[in-house]
């Protein structure tokens, strides 16, 4: 995009209070495909703040790590999260390369809801398999493939089987999340060439599910953070907390522009409760993008336009000016 210091840390972000309002996708039902932690499980919460039924899905529980190995980050954390913010949150695990568990999961919602309203495909844990500083011949090539199957694969599979439920009613929104906006992805090399395809893929797969829901009356849409305060990012590469997370800045003083998960999970729930979201459809669209349109903010009230700023500023300056950009 825990230990228990990291769930009630970047995960209380996801929860922070937002000023009170009426809860617009009451009676909705989502799934927020890959909401373990970061940009998912506050897409998740997000939905749940703001009235819907969310099914939520990954590869921890507390029984079971996955192989991010990030064991107290759980579906089960994100399911009460969901809870707490004032929706209903149904944590189902599931491996989303197996389609006999994601036609169980698609199932169950048809069982149980009768209907899916909301997709969130936004299953990744790659990262760990990418070698930041390989060639493409120099990399891996089973922790390349690896990667593609996580980042591209798993989004295939999980459409395949649930958008023949979602597509029951008028007004569905799926909704691909990847790194980088169409703009800034096409004219920069998000290497190594492993990571870069995974990025660009949900892209295009946004533009061929776009041609093929419309005539249901259904919308899809790419969806970006920007640069993602996820617990990762703070506790494992810039080792600060959300409490000081100005102190990355010390790192890479373009941290400044980061955001925090909830600012994504506000902008997708802008479009999901959007009557006229369809003017969308096929879109490439970020949180910071979205801010400008919907008027929500980040929960500093702030409004980061990262891939503006990361287009416009001068990514090689060891000195950063947000103004204009937050």
């Amino acid at each position: 995009m825990e230990t228990t210091q990291q769930e009630t840390g970047p995960a209380r972000q996801a929860t922070a209070s937002a000023p009170a309002a009426a809860q617009p996708l009451t009676g909705k039902t989502a799934l927020v495909a890959g909401a373990t932690r970061g940009a998912g499980r506050a897409m998740a919460v997000e939905l749940g703040r703001a009235g819907a039924t969310v099914y939520v899905t990954g590869r921890t529980t507390r029984e079971r790590a996955s192989e991010v190995g990030r064991s107290t980050e759980t579906i089960e954390g994100t399911a009460e999260l969901v809870d707490a913010a004032g929706g209903t949150g149904i944590a189902v695990p599931t491996d989303h390369l197996e389609p006999a568990q994601v036609e169980a999961l698609v199932g169950r919602i048809g069982r149980e809801r009768g209907r899916l309203d909301i997709l969130v495909n936004d299953i990744w844990g790659g990262d760990l398999h990418v070698e930041w500083d390989k060639k493409m011949w120099e990399h891996d090539l089973d922790k390349g493939l690896r990667v593609l199957r996580l980042g591209i694969e798993t989004h295939i599979v999980t459409s395949r089987y649930a958008l023949p439920l979602l597509i029951k009613n008028p007004g569905g929104l799926v909704v691909e999340v990847t790194d980088g906006t169409a703009e800034y992805n096409g004219s920069h090399y998000r290497k190594p060439f492993y990571y870069d395809l995974a990025k660009a893929a949900p892209l295009r797969m946004t533009h061929g599910l776009a041609e093929e829901v419309e005539e249901y009356g259904c919308t899809a849409v790419c969806l970006t953070p920007g640069w993602l305060r996820s617990e990762a990012m703070l506790d494992t590469y810039f080792k600060v907390t959300e409490e000081n997370w100005r102190a990355g800045c010390e790192q890479n003083p373009h941290f400044a522009i980061s955001e925090t998960p909830a600012f994504v999970g506000r902008a997708l729930v802008a479009l999901a409760a959007d009557p006229d979201v369809a003017r969308h459809n096929g879109a490439s669209l970020s949180s910071g993008g979205l801010a400008k349109e919907y008027g929500f903010t980040d929960v500093d009230g702030s409004a980061p336009d990262a891939w503006r700023y990361l287009t416009e500023v001068d990514q090689e300056s060891d000195t950063a000016d947000v103004t204009g950009y937050r």
